[in-house]
């Protein structure tokens, strides 16, 4: 199994830039809460330091529940790294669909670390596209979550801390078992869904939800 690559920000680096971004996303598919973005901004100092430390790091969908806690744990101690977490409620998913909503996200929790930054920095994004009214040089990169040790990084973050917020979400919410699936749409969920109904935290515009309304 490959690792993510340190390789692209080490040139960047010694390019010039002093802060890379790396931004993802976690909960798109779901069919219950929000999708959220982290973002992290490392430095050069960061790499030289503890690129050995992490050298095992995988995109959160690689990594099992326990391996995902441990690296997002480790990782929040470093003072060099420096992260930021935007949440998009499902009411806003439904209102301008969930594409829309990672974009804002993403784009809320860049802005969360602007002011800590110059503009010699540059933005790795996973996916094709780029986040509109970021003012940053951004660089979009097609599986990111899987080559680029930064956006891996926040891939593992946002996915840890999604995953406690639903556990807390569960004690609100009771009986559709978001403790177990956080959202995914689980034939458990979906079976759930259809005996009890939608609850608040549903996202009405995606269809296994819609149908039941």
């Amino acid at each position: 199994m490959k690792l993510p690559r340190k390789t692209l920000e080490k040139k960047l680096f010694k390019s010039g830039y002093r802060y890379v971004f790396g931004v993802d996303e976690v909960g798109m598919g779901c069919l219950a809460g929000p999708v959220v973005v982290c973002a992290v901004a490392m430095t050069n100092h960061f790499y030289n330091k503890h690129h050995r430390k992490f050298r095992w790091l995988r995109e959160s969908k690689l990594l099992l529940p326990h391996q995902r806690v441990k690296f997002s744990e480790e990782l929040l101690k470093e003072k060099d790294l420096v992260y930021a977490i935007s949440s998009v409620s499902p009411k806003t998913i439904d209102k301008i669909n969930i594409y829309q909503a990672a974009r804002l996200g993403m784009k809320n929790a860049i802005k969360k670390l602007k002011p800590n930054f110059d503009l010699k920095t540059i933005v790795l994004i996973d996916g094709k596209t780029r986040i509109k009214g970021v003012n940053y040089e951004q660089m979009p990169v097609v599986k990111g979550d899987r080559k680029i040790f930064a956006i891996a990084c926040a891939s593992i973050i946002a996915k840890v801390y999604r995953d406690r917020l639903m556990t807390k979400m569960a004690r609100r919410y009771p009986n559709y078992g978001l403790e177990k699936h956080k959202g995914y749409g689980t034939k458990y969920h979906q079976a759930r869904l259809t005996a009890l109904g939608p609850c608040e935290i549903h996202r009405k515009s995606f269809a296994p939800v819609g149908k039941l309304l």
